[in-house]
């Protein structure tokens, strides 16, 4: 009896598994029923290139680019992924084509987050054509997908590898014009270093993304200096000599400025950059005097000037001329005889009207330092001239001497 009692016992448990199984797919057919679902448009992707690559062999074309997908599974299957198809497409492995056309199977690649056990798809056929192996070298360009950021320059790029080859179907690589190393950037305002992907590009400079090319390299270590720019005045001090002083003078410099480039840190406080300085002494009415333009070794002169042109102007003074002959030598070479072949010297006197009145001559007196004349012969010296007595009038101009040296 217990015997009889166990066997009817595991069939009532059995027959109740058996009718779960059965309730179960009744709600799931009347809840989730399963449907076809068409999807247009899915994109066709390749793989196994690199093994073509390696028997001198490429993809040409791929009939079709995409297909139509006919997905069958249960409502939420599908629903989902429809929801998610931008991350379905179909790939096809042609690491076993040969030259000419092959016909091949796709294999669905789903989204992420699809339950693909749920669903089948009905595939068909893909026509690869395949073409001997095609290669060309470019050099690598750089090229800024955006601007550079005002009050900056961009300088030269680095580019590693500097070329690359393009390998594919002769038809295919004859379209590409260039190869490119593409930064985007809306404003470029800093030096810029990594990796950029390499894009071909046709004669147009648009890129070619649907062709089946292999690059060599598909990134490039790019280096892109970036300095600051700024336009900085030129100045120049006047000293003052000769009775006028700084309120007495005009100048003007040409250029009066000049655009410079560096490092930002060096560019911070550079307000000016001075040219130098000019002795009021020597100039009388107006005089012109060149100067160099120098910068720190740290900046870049983008002006790409290299002088500058100063016109002083000396303005409201007074000038009277005396003849003075106080005429002195000093430092005579050893062992030479000195005779001032001079005896006056016509010296110009500056300042205003009413100080230069009240000046002689006898105030005036003209020496010539001989330390560094070692020739025999008469000859013409450079000399200093000194006013004695005043502080508002002073000598302008340069003189200089006759005298004769003898043994």
């Amino acid at each position: 009896m217990m015997a009889r009692l166990k066997e009817s016992r595991w069939v009532y448990i059995l027959l109740s598994i058996l009718l779960a199984i059965v309730f179960w797919f009744y709600v799931r057919a009347s809840v989730d029923p399963n449907g076809t679902a068409t999807i247009h448009n899915v994109r066709v992707e390749t793989t196994g290139n690199n093994v073509l690559a390696s028997q001198g062999l490429a993809v040409s074309e791929i009939s079709p680019q995409v297909v139509e997908l006919q997905v069958e599974g249960p409502n939420s299957a599908r629903t989902n992924l429809l929801r998610n198809r931008s991350g379905l497409y179909v790939r096809v492995d042609v690491s076993s084509c040969v030259e000419g056309e092959n016909t091949l199977r796709f294999r669905e690649v789903w989204p992420e987050g699809i339950n693909y056990d749920d669903l089948t798809a009905q595939r068909t056929n893909i026509v690869v054509k395949v073409e001997k192996l095609y290669t060309k070298t470019f050099d690598v360009q750089f090229q800024l997908d955006g601007k550079v950021a005002k009050g900056y320059q961009m300088g030269t790029p680095a580019i590693e590898p500097g070329q690359v080859v393009v390998s594919g179907p002769v038809e295919q690589v004859n379209q590409v014009a260039s190869v490119a190393a593409i930064l985007k950037s809306e404003e470029l305002g800093e030096r810029f270093a990594g990796d950029l992907p390499l894009t071909p590009l046709d004669k147009q400079g648009k890129p070619l993304t649907e062709l089946e090319l292999t690059l060599s390299a598909e990134t490039a270590y790019v280096v892109v200096p970036v300095v600051m720019m700024k336009e900085v005045p030129l100045t120049v001090k006047l000293l003052p000599g000769g009775g006028a002083t700084e309120d007495d003078a005009g100048q003007d410099i040409d250029p009066r400025t000049i655009v410079v480039s560096g490092a930002e840190a060096d560019l911070e406080g550079l307000e000016e950059i001075s040219l130098g300085s000019i002795d009021l002494s020597d100039v009388v009415g107006t005089k012109t005097f060149p100067f160099p333009i120098a910068l720190d070794p740290s900046l870049t002169n983008e002006s790409g000037l290299t002088t500058a042109t100063v016109t002083v102007t000396v303005e409201g003074l007074d000038t009277e001329v005396f003849a003075v002959s106080n005429i002195q030598t000093i430092y005579p070479p050893e062992g030479y005889n000195v005779e001032i072949v001079t005896q006056s010297v016509l010296v110009t006197v500056r300042g205003p009207a009413e100080e230069l009145s009240n000046i002689d001559a006898s105030q005036i007196r003209v020496v010539a330092n001989l330390s560094n004349v070692t020739t025999q012969g008469t000859q013409l010296v450079p000399v200093q001239v000194y006013l004695n007595g005043t502080s508002t009038v002073g000598v302008v101009g340069g003189y200089t001497i006759s005298v004769n040296l003898s043994r």
